[in-house]
C-alpha cells in the first residue's frame, strides 16, 4: 500500500512539472517621486508541449496612469534531456502617474488551456514632492509655464488636447503674460482652440496661484515617440519684457494599422462625403456649372486631403475654391469643408462626374472605413433642347426678365423684380409676372407722358438773362450731370444678385457717361485729360482699373470677394473723377 502511494505521488509530481504556468508582475521599485516613471515587468512562462495560451495578457485598470511606452519579447527553448519545450514572454510597460499617494495595481489575467491565471495585486507609493522653483524665480515673483497633455497615447493624425497653465506667486504677473507662441515642429501640427484666460485659481503647486492661458490641439503626423516642443510667451512689466518657456511633453504615437484601403490618405476621425450641384438650373453644354464636394464630420479636417473630382474627356475642371466651416473642439475639428468646382461640359448628353475613393480611420474602434468614390450624374442639353424643355411659365419669366433688363436704369431698379427659374408650373407666379409686367408698362408710359409735359412747360417759360454764353453753358451742363451715386447703388445691387452680365454692362455705361460729361470737347485722350485735371496717380489708377475690369469680365469664374474688391475700386476712382 505504501509503495502504491509513493508511485501515485511521483506520478502527480511529474505531471505538475511537465505542464507548468508561471505568471508574475513586478515594479522596478515601490516608492516613486512625483515625476518618476513606473516600470512594470510582466513575465509569462509556459513549460510543457501541451500548454496553449488562449488569450493575450489582460492588463489591470491603469486609468490612474499615462501610458508612456510598452514593449514585449518572446523566446522558446527545447530541453534535450526531458524533450519538453519552454516558452517565455516578457512585457514591459512604462507608466506616468496622474496622482500622488498610495496606488494599487491590480492583477494581470491570462487564459491557458481553459484555465485563468492571474498575478497578485500590489501597492506603490507616489511621494507628494513639493516642486522646487529656482531661487531667482522665488525672489522676483516671476511666472513659469506648464504644458499639460492628459492623453499622451494617440494614433497618427489623431488630435490630443494640450493646456497651457501659468504659475506665479504674484497674481499681477499672470495678467502680464502676452504673445503666447505655440510649438512648431515638422512631426506635428498645432492648432489653437482659444487663448481665453480662465479665472485665477489661488491653490496650485506650492499654493501658488495658477491660470489657464491657452488651449490648443496637437496632431502628430508620424508614429513613435514624438516630443511636443515648449510653448513660449513674454511677460511685460513697466521696465522690461522677459521671455519664458514651458516644459516639453512626449507622446506615444501609435502607428496606423497596415491594412489601409486604397483611398486612404491621412483622414482620422468620422466623416462622410457628399457631391452635388449647387443650383437647380438646367445644364447647357459648353456652359459652366458649379459642383461641390463636401466632407463633413469630426477629426483632422484642417489637415486632411480632400477627395478630388476625377478628370474626364467629357468635361473640363477648374481649380476648386475651398470653403472651411469648422470649429475646434475636444475631439478635433467639427464641421465641414467644401471644394467648389467649376466644370464645363464639352458636349451634350449624360455626364458622370466621379470623385476619388475616400476612406478614413476611426480611432474609437481602431478600424478603417472605406466610403469608396461618389458620383453625380447630370444631363447636359444643347441650346435648342434647353429652349424646347422650358414650360410656358418659364418662357413668360424669360420675356419678363428680358424686358426688365431692357428698361432698367440706375434710378428704377427693376431688376429686383427678376424672376428665377422654376421647375413646376404655378398659375399664381404667372399672374404675378403678368401683373408686374402690366404695372411696369403703365409706369413707363406714364413717365414718358410726364416728360413730354415737362418739356412743354419749360418751352413756355420765358428765359431770363443768365450772363455770358460760357456761364450759361456751364450751368446747363451742371444741371444735366448724372449722379454717379445712382450707378454705384445699382452696381451694388447687381453684385449682390450675382448678375454679372448686367454688372459689367452697367460699368461700361457708367464709363461712357462720365466720358461724355467730363471729356467732351477735349482733343487729347481721356487718360491725359484725367492726368491734367486730377494728377498722374489718378490717371494710373484709372488705367489699372480698366485692365482689371476686362480681365474679370471675361474670366470663366467670378468670386464674391473679387467682385467686392472691384466694386470698391470703381466707386473710389469714379468718385475722384466726377468731383
Amino acid at each position: 500500500m505504501k509503495e502504491k502511494f509513493i508511485y501515485i505521488l511521483i506520478l502527480f509530481t511529474s505531471i505538475a512539472s511537465y505542464g507548468q504556468v508561471n505568471l508574475s508582475m513586478k515594479p522596478d521599485k515601490t516608492d516613486y517621486e512625483s515625476r518618476d516613471v513606473v516600470n512594470l515587468t510582466i513575465v509569462l512562462e509556459l513549460n510543457g508541449d501541451d500548454l496553449v495560451q488562449q488569450s493575450r495578457l489582460n492588463l489591470p485598470d491603469l486609468s490612474k496612469f499615462n501610458m508612456v511606452g510598452s514593449g514585449s519579447y518572446r523566446d522558446g527553448v527545447l530541453d534535450p534531456e526531458t524533450n519538453t519545450s519552454s516558452t517565455k514572454s516578457i512585457t514591459r510597460i512604462a507608466l506616468e502617474p496622474k496622482q500622488k499617494g498610495k496606488i494599487r495595481i491590480g492583477s494581470v489575467l491570462v487564459t491557458v488551456n481553459n484555465k485563468i491565471y492571474k498575478t497578485e495585486p500590489f501597492d506603490i507609493f507616489i511621494k507628494d514632492v513639493e516642486k522646487k522653483i529656482p531661487a531667482k524665480t522665488v525672489a522676483s515673483n516671476d511666472v513659469y509655464l506648464n504644458m499639460e497633455i492628459d492623453d499622451r497615447e494617440v494614433y497618427q493624425d489623431q488630435p490630443t488636447i494640450a493646456i497651457l497653465r501659468g504659475y506665479s506667486k504674484n497674481i499681477d504677473n499672470l495678467r502680464r503674460v502676452k504673445n503666447i507662441a505655440l510649438p512648431e515642429d515638422d512631426h506635428l501640427d498645432v492648432h489653437p482652440i482659444n487663448f481665453n484666460k480662465s479665472e485665477i485659481d489661488p491653490s496650485g503647486i506650492s499654493n501658488m496661484p495658477t491660470q489657464i492661458l491657452a488651449v490648443f490641439m496637437v496632431f502628430p503626423n508620424e508614429s513613435g515617440y514624438v516630443e511636443v516642443p515648449s510653448v513660449s510667451a513674454s511677460v511685460s512689466s513697466y521696465s522690461n519684457s522677459s521671455k519664458i518657456s514651458s516644459n516639453k511633453v512626449k507622446l506615444n504615437v501609435k502607428k496606423l494599422p497596415a491594412d489601409a484601403p486604397e483611398g486612404f490618405k491621412n483622414a482620422v476621425g468620422k466623416f462622410k462625403v457628399d457631391v452635388y450641384k449647387t443650383t437647380d438650373e438646367k445644364i447647357e453644354a459648353k456652359k459652366p456649372i458649379n459642383v461641390t464636394v463636401k466632407v463633413s464630420g469630426e477629426g483632422n479636417l484642417a489637415n486632411m486631403h480632400l477627395p478630388e473630382i476625377e478628370k474626364s474627356e467629357d468635361y473640363e475642371i477648374f481649380a476648386p475654391k475651398i470653403v472651411n466651416n469648422i470649429v475646434a473642439g475636444p475631439t478635433g475639428f467639427t464641421g465641414d469643408i467644401s471644394a467648389n468646382y467649376i466644370i464645363i461640359p464639352h458636349k451634350a448628353g449624360i455626364l458622370n462626374i466621379k470623385t476619388e475613393k475616400f476612406s478614413f480611420f476611426n480611432p474609437e474602434n481602431a478600424q478603417y472605413v472605406d466610403l469608396g468614390g461618389k458620383s453625380l450624374v447630370l444631363n447636359a442639353l444643347t441650346e435648342e433642347q434647353l429652349d424646347a424643355s422650358k414650360t410656358a411659365v418659364e418662357k413668360v419669366n424669360d420675356y419678363t426678365n428680358d424686358f426688365l433688363e431692357t428698361v432698367d436704369s440706375p434710378v428704377l431698379k427693376t431688376t429686383a423684380f427678376r424672376v428665377k427659374e422654376k421647375r413646376k408650373f404655378h398659375w399664381n407666379i404667372l399672374m404675378i409676372n403678368a401683373s408686374i409686367l402690366a404695372g411696369l408698362l403703365f409706369i413707363y408710359f406714364a413717365f414718358r407722358k410726364w416728360q413730354k409735359k415737362q418739356r412743354l412747360v419749360v418751352e413756355s417759360i420765358s428765359t431770363k438773362s443768365l450772363g455770358s454764353v460760357a456761364e450759361t453753358e456751364a450751368e446747363i451742363r451742371e444741371s444735366l450731370k448724372t449722379d454717379v451715386n445712382d450707378y454705384f447703388s445699382y452696381l451694388n445691387s447687381l453684385k449682390k444678385e450675382e448678375n454679372y452680365q448686367s454688372f459689367f454692362s452697367t460699368v461700361s455705361e457708367l464709363d461712357a457717361t462720365v466720358r461724355s460729361e467730363y471729356f467732351e470737347g477735349h482733343g487729347s485722350s481721356f487718360v491725359s485729360f484725367i492726368e491734367s485735371y486730377k494728377g498722374r496717380s489718378v490717371a494710373e489708377e484709372y488705367e489699372n482699373l480698366q485692365q482689371r475690369i476686362q480681365m474679370e469680365k471675361y474670366s470663366p469664374l467670378h468670386s464674391a470677394q473679387s467682385l467686392d474688391e472691384l466694386y470698391q475700386d470703381i466707386v473710389n476712382i469714379y468718385s475722384k473723377i466726377s468731383k
